[in-house]
């Protein structure tokens, strides 16, 4: 499978609640460009757990531009989300993948926090 062809069926499972932590290599690179100082977690499993509780408030997501360039993709997507306290909110988000050996090997985000209740 292409960059492309992995990461919007990435996020196709996500949309639909699916297998989509399949698409993320064992060895995964995460790095969360958002806060100070910037936060990185290597390995799916560290990843999964670290990042569990946002993807509990995920109720929606939308991919609105997808840039690829070889094995390097950039996805603008948009986040319907539900905090446990009830409240939703939005979030714009710039991810940012390396595809190597038909898995995401490296993920980054930018997002603004402003919108995420404390």
């Amino acid at each position: 499978m292409s960059a492309r062809e992995i990461v919007q069926a990435y996020f196709e499972e996500l949309k639909q609640r699916g297998r989509w932590e399949a698409f993320l290599a064992d060895d995964l690179t995460f790095t969360s460009l958002t806060t100070s100082p910037i936060t990185e977690v290597t390995g799916k499993a560290a990843y999964l757990e670290s990042t569990k509780r946002f993807f509990s408030t995920v109720k929606s997501v939308e991919v609105r531009d997808l840039i690829i360039e070889g094995a390097k993709a950039c996805a603008l997507t948009h986040y319907q989300l539900q905090a446990p306290s009830g409240s939703r909110f939005q979030s714009d988000v710039a991810e940012l993948f390396t595809v190597r050996n038909g898995k995401i090997a490296a993920f980054a985000i930018y997002f603004d926090t402003a919108p995420f209740p404390t």
